[in-house]
């Protein structure tokens, strides 16, 4: 094995490690830095979307990127930083959010956080990549209607 590859991989199982042990310190990063990126392109491709929430406290609108997928009621949303995100807090507490993905607006009710494991209700590809990440809680909601079409 070459030292390049030696390299890619120490640096791959870094970022692993980090992201499993420190997902809080991570997390304010994203927030600062990945979270402006993503968001100029998640609302528009598969398998990622932007959720619109109100503040708990502060009442102030937020635009979150997450991963999320189409199921038969609504969509679930990959929570790889856990129900505590601040995000997640809001969007239980109102009782529900607004989704933009793949181009579409959604009204977003009966928010439910659901702890799984197996992570079954996801895509075959992506379980490993939240099996590495040690996310295995997702919340689910229900799709009110949709809201525009952007």
């Amino acid at each position: 094995m070459s030292v390049g590859a030696i390299i890619v991989i120490a640096i791959a199982a870094t970022g692993i490690l980090l992201m499993r042990f420190r997902k809080r310190w991570l997390a304010k990063i994203n927030i600062v830095f990945t979270n402006r990126i993503t968001g100029l392109f998640a609302g528009w491709l598969p398998g990622f979307g932007i959720v619109t929430h109100v503040g708990r406290k502060s009442a102030k609108v937020y635009r979150t990127p997450v991963n999320v997928f189409r199921v038969p009621t609504g969509v679930i949303i990959a929570l790889t930083y856990s129900s505590q995100s601040e995000w997640v807090k809001n969007v239980l507490a109102a009782g529900g959010c607004e989704l933009k993905t793949v181009g579409r607006k959604y009204q977003l009710v009966a928010p439910k956080v659901v702890r799984d494991p197996t992570r079954q209700r996801f895509p075959i590809p992506v379980r490993p990549i939240l099996t590495l990440v040690g996310a295995d809680e997702y919340m689910e909601l229900s799709t009110s209607t949709t809201v525009v079409s952007s």
